[in-house]
């Protein structure tokens, strides 16, 4: 009897002893967790706030979130990936190509039901092309739209056969909104390329469906009217075009020019004859007196394209020396660099060098130019 007693004793000395040290073990994991657990309820309060903040200012901004607004399938979503660049906005001028009004939306999307959902426009012609306008109102009409109204354009078949290339347009969706009096509009901002196998193109998800369904919201108006409205920008395709390219290697590069009773210049500028080389006219052009910063004090001399031509010119200028060949020469090399289309010099030689008779480029009164074109740049247009 004492040997039972003294084992219940035991026991509950063993059971005693391992709820203590349970409670330690859990009052010791409480304290390390606690400031984990109180940055978890600041951090939940703080993204409540948050959120709450966020809805507030959805709500001040007037733009309260659409309850019409339904779930869009994947295809929908897909869509709006493969997109462009979109623009949604607004403004007060209507549809520049052409536009359509509906007496009733609701009637319209009901009768369209036995017409593939949609309703096309009649035919109108914007840049030398047909088109027609295409409204889908009805959900997930075409597949993939979800809750949102489809437009779309389409260029005319026989258009395209009669002119068979490519066609570039800018497209804008529009839709009137009566409670601020404008167009919200939908574009891309790409040009769209039509041609034989691409003969429309258009926006899945133009607008929600339920904006049609409130009044409030202002897109019908007048016991259920709606409009409609496209633009289309046809680019008109370029016709002409340059090719840039560098000729060396000139055929004729050289060419002599003489003007005689020098002492009797009178003229601002003097020119000289048209003269070939490398195929391209030119004349040179000379200022007795100077010409800018050179005037009363050096002799100007530039080269000119005969036909205004501007471009790179790579060509030495000589004054030539008529008695040792001891010639003056400078080279230019680059685009225009003066008045009236010119390549040369203000100041290419000084009076005193060209009056000083033992330097030979004044003799009987008269003063021997040269040019060597060595290569320029040449623009065809095609």
């Amino acid at each position: 009897m004492y040997t039972e007693e003294k084992k219940k004793d035991k026991n509950y000395g063993s059971i005693f002893a391992y709820c203590v040290l349970c409670f330690v073990l859990i009052v010791e994991v409480a304290r390390f967790a606690k400031p984990y657990y109180g940055n978890l309820q600041n951090l939940m309060e703080t993204e409540a706030l948050v959120a709450e903040e966020g809805f507030v200012d959805v709500m001040n901004s007037g733009k309260l979130p659409c309850p019409f607004k339904t779930s869009r399938s994947a295809s929908a979503r897909s869509h709006e990936k493969l997109s462009g660049l979109i623009r949604r906005e607004d403004r007060a001028r209507p549809p520049s190509s052409y536009c359509v009004k509906f007496q009733n939306f609701a009637t319209m999307a009901k009768l369209v039901k036995d017409n593939g959902d949609k309703y096309e426009s009649r035919p109108f012609s914007v840049g030398g092309y047909n088109w027609t306008l295409l409204i889908y109102p009805n959900e997930n009409k075409p597949v993939g739209s979800g809750g949102y109204v489809s437009m779309y354009v389409r260029i005319d078949n026989s258009s395209l056969i009669a002119n068979p290339h490519d066609v570039y347009a800018e497209i804008t969706f529009l839709t009137y909104k009566s409670t601020i009096d404008r167009y919200h509009f939908l574009q891309e901002t790409d040009a769209q390329r039509f041609h034989l196998f691409k003969q429309q193109y258009g926006q899945l998800n133009f607008l929600e469906i339920g904006y049609y369904k409130d009044p409030g919201h202002g897109f019908i108006f007048d016991g259920g009217q709606s409009v409609f409205g496209v633009d289309i920008l046809v680019a008109n395709p370029f016709e002409k075009w340059e090719v840039f390219s560098y000729e060396e290697n000139i055929r004729d590069p050289l060419f002599n020019w003489k003007l005689t009773k020098f002492s009797t210049c009178n003229l601002d500028s003097y020119t000289s004859g048209s003269f070939s080389s490398g195929g391209r006219d030119w004349v040179l052009k000379v200022y007795p007196n100077g010409v800018g910063h050179a005037t009363g004090n050096s002799l100007s001399l530039f080269l000119l394209s005969a036909s205004n031509e501007k471009g790179y010119v790579k060509a030495k200028l000589r004054v030539i020396d008529q008695i040792r060949s001891n010639h003056l020469e400078k080279q230019v090399d680059g685009w225009p660099n003066a008045t009236e289309n010119g390549w040369g010099f203000e100041k290419f030689i000084s009076f005193a060098d060209l009056k000083d008779s033992t330097k030979g480029f004044l003799a009987d009164d008269a003063i021997k130019f040269e040019v060597e074109i060595l290569s320029f740049s040449k623009t065809d247009t095609l």
